[in-house]
């Protein structure tokens, strides 16, 4: 079912969710948080899409919440609400509730969304793009428990994780660094299978994808060790290796689906590690409300290697050969071209 408001506000909205419920009998205590999007039109459906395959593992009342930009200074005077209801098959396993924010609205977001939160229910607030870099800070983060960004959508991601380290508040997390819970998982169970004392580690992936940096700061931050950040062309990770003075364990993913896991002294084999779509990870993520102490650490570890005023702290990269001067070699060439002659 699907109800239309045009300039409408919180209590109309409210009241035609009460009156969908009753005529399709459907109850709104089976709902366990409620999930606050905020995005833009261009992003809205699949934003929308993702978090309603979600609600078959968390059944919730999802309210998009979408800036509608205006052109002329007149429309930018005039507030507005315009709002879209869905409940039932239109609304995966809750209710949807589509608000369109006009004029001066769009930076009073909170007083239009916070009559509509579930009463006694978690609040998760998800930026598909263009989050904040302050996301507790932001009127919307603050009325969640959990707020949830993703750096890979950012223009910078790399200064992005600057940014979520700078503002981190408990609660805080990211979707990049749910991307890499498979690598972390299967890295730390080789490890437990071969308990070995890792020197170094290197870290291969996609250039400008903050999944590859997040899992260095995780291992050096856990290891205790220097990593080394390579690119590739991917698809995102690709490979890890530890390296220890029994051997080295790789974990190698060329193709985004399968990866292939080699350890000392037994047979290489193959590792289910495909790319998982959006829903899956925001499902992953709506499993915990309480602040990931883990996210936090690998985060906070990675500050000083993302600054330029300590290169040596960078990514610890692995020491270079020395290389020939270009002018000494350039004689020798050039008088064995002249005895050729």
């Amino acid at each position: 079912m699907k109800i239309d408001l045009t300039e409408t506000n919180s209590s109309k909205i409210n009241s035609a969710l009460v009156q969908a419920r009753r005529d399709i009998g459907t109850p709104a205590i089976g709902m366990v948080l409620t999930l606050v999007i905020v995005t833009d039109e261009e992003n809205a459906y699949d934003a929308l899409k993702s978090a309603n395959d979600a609600s078959h593992e968390h059944p919730s009342r999802i309210i998009v919440v979408i800036k509608r930009v205006s052109r002329s200074p007149r429309s930018r005077r005039d507030a507005r609400l315009d709002a879209e209801v869905r409940v039932g098959a239109d609304a995966g396993t809750g209710e949807t509730v589509v608000l369109r924010l006009h004029g001066e609205l769009v930076d009073h977001a909170q007083s239009v969304v916070l009559p509509l939160l579930l009463p006694d229910a978690p609040v998760v607030v998800w930026w598909p793009e263009g989050a904040p870099a302050d996301l507790a800070g932001d009127p919307l983060g603050a009325l969640g428990q959990r707020r949830i960004a993703d750096t890979y959508a950012a223009e910078d991601p790399l200064a992005a994780l600057g940014a979520r380290a700078a503002a981190y508040a408990p609660g805080d997390t990211d979707l990049s660094w749910t991307r890499i819970t498979p690598w972390r998982s299967m890295l730390a169970a080789a490890l437990d299978q071969q308990p070995v004392k890792v020197t170094s580690a290197t870290v291969e992936g996609e250039e400008d994808n903050p999944s590859c940096e997040l899992l260095a700061m995780w291992l050096a931050d856990r290891l205790g060790a220097p990593v080394r950040r390579t690119t590739s062309t991917g698809p995102g990770l690709t490979s890890v290796r530890l390296e220890s003075k029994d051997g080295s364990i790789v974990l190698g993913r060329a193709d985004g689906a399968l990866a292939t896991l080699c350890m000392p002294g037994q047979p290489d084999r193959s590792v289910a590690l495909k790319r998982r779509d959006t829903a899956e990870l925001l499902a992953e993520e709506l499993r915990r409300l309480d602040p990931d102490n883990t996210y936090e650490s690998a985060l906070k570890f990675g500050v000083t290697r993302l600054s330029p005023s300590e290169p040596a702290q960078t990514q610890a990269p692995a020491p270079a050969e020395p290389e020939a001067p270009a002018a000494p070699e350039a004689k020798p060439r050039a008088s064995r071209k002249a005895a050729a002659k």
